[in-house]
């Protein structure tokens, strides 16, 4: 089955991590997994499907084949992208215009969101009595434009321009001074201003994600760093078969900031999540941990195809391509998790799909960025390996990608979840439920 569309869809429905959240969820409940509350004590079920989230931001999913499990088989990518984030009190006005004001979140490449439609989504705190609701939103209007600087006033535009946040990338909402930010949330969510009491919100691309190319072999859209391995590793998950160990989906908030939050990467939200699931099937601590010793983790997170117009930033001969397959990466300095091992092991599960593969490594002159294998691992140690799909203009708020890529993920995703590992002294063995 061809998953370019509904991938594209899945994309175009997940502006921000908290609606990213609630597609995962929507998936999920349509396929039978019911919801946990971290709060309560869980009593699992043999063949049981569940899933648990935090903050609206993270979600991780599992299923019990049965409670004498051997470990765990993780999955993990990210929810959020680069953008801008609205902030309080957002209004600037004068000269005639109301603008927004807002802060970057993250590596964002900045000139992108020039001179194209942009709205804002999020979520919106509104008070309810002695209640805070939390409510979803996303506004389908174009709202916004940031306007470029015509280059009459600016003869060095094309020489290279250093973007500054505050002056320069603040999205014009009205020709005149008198329009309210809030006032618009308000009646699209259909609640009284002032009852609105908190909000997270970000400016997102109206634009649809779309097949482009001479042989239509590519797609171009915003959110692909991460989302096309977040829905690689979803639609995976929910095909895969039940083994000896556990599977886990894991799409963690805040990668593009450091994964240093609550439900970040480098957070116990996976740690707390396996003690749960222990304790839930009614095992002791000391089976978490063998349990733990027997696992793998697989932590998605775009890659860096060889640039068409400037391959001399790739590495002299570890160059992915567009559509040749999973990247497995590496590095020495351990921003990413892959060595020998690690790296073994999945190709052995990507033989096994009928996946392709290839590799990515820095050039050595240059540094590169990180990702959040190596965060999990300071709460939750075990054998990890970095992979990614190949794309260009990441952190663009339009990137591009392969459309065969995501083919390859679900395919190795799904013989993933459905594997368990056993080590024996320094060697590892690989099963596949049949």
């Amino acid at each position: 089955m061809n998953h370019t569309q509904d991938m594209l869809d899945f994309l175009y429905a997940c502006p921000t991590c908290f609606h990213t959240v609630h597609a995962v969820e929507t998936r999920l409940e349509e396929n039978g997994y019911e919801r946990l509350e971290e709060k309560n004590r869980w009593k699992l079920e043999e063949g049981g499907k569940y899933y648990v989230t935090r903050n609206q931001a993270s979600i991780i999913a599992f299923r019990i084949p049965r409670k004498d499990y051997t470990g765990y088989m993780i999955g993990a990518s990210h929810s959020d992208s680069p953008s801008l984030k609205i902030k309080e009190n957002p209004e600037l006005k004068g000269h005639g215009y109301t603008k927004l004001n807002v802060e970057k979140y993250g590596g964002a490449i900045l000139s992108g969101w020039l001179d194209r439609p942009l709205s804002a989504a999020g979520r919106v705190m509104v008070k309810e009595g002695n209640r805070i609701v939390s409510k979803l939103y996303c506004s389908e209007e174009d709202l916004f434009v940031i306007p470029s600087l015509a280059i009459h006033m600016n003869r060095k535009t094309n020489e290279g321009m250093n973007w500054n946040v505050q002056t320069d990338l603040c999205p014009l909402m009205a020709v005149d001074e008198n329009t309210d930010f809030l006032s618009i949330v308000s009646e699209d969510l259909r609640v009284r201003k002032e009852d609105i009491i908190g909000h997270d919100l970000f400016l997102y691309v109206r634009e649809k994600g779309r097949v482009i190319g001479r042989h239509k072999d590519m797609i171009l859209a915003a959110h692909i760093d991460d989302l096309m391995c977040g829905y690689g590793d979803l639609v995976g998950f929910l095909n895969s078969k039940d083994g000896d160990s556990v599977p886990v989906l894991a799409i963690f908030d805040n990668e593009e900031t450091g994964s240093l939050s609550a439900q970040g990467a480098d957070s116990t939200f996976l740690a707390d999540t396996l003690a749960a699931i222990n304790d839930g099937c009614g095992r002791d601590a000391m089976a978490n941990r063998t349990a733990i010793a027997e696992s793998f983790m697989v932590s998605a997170d775009n890659a860096h195809a060889v640039h068409p117009n400037h391959p001399e930033k790739a590495d002299p001969v570890n160059q992915p391509h567009m559509n040749a397959g999973i990247v497995i990466k590496y590095n020495a300095n351990q921003h990413y998790t892959s060595d020998a091992l690690s790296a073994a092991v999945f190709r052995m599960i990507c033989e096994k799909a009928g996946a392709s593969c290839q590799v990515f490594t820095n050039r050595s002159d240059m540094l590169g960025g990180s990702t959040l294998g190596n965060l999990s691992e300071r709460h939750v140690s075990l054998h990890t390996v970095d992979i990614g799909l190949p794309q260009l203009a990441m952190h663009s708020c339009m990137e591009t990608a392969g459309t065969k890529d995501t083919e390859d993920l679900i395919q190795a995703m799904q013989v993933f979840f459905s594997s368990s590992v056993a080590a024996e002294k320094d060697d590892f063995e690989v099963k596949v439920s049949e």
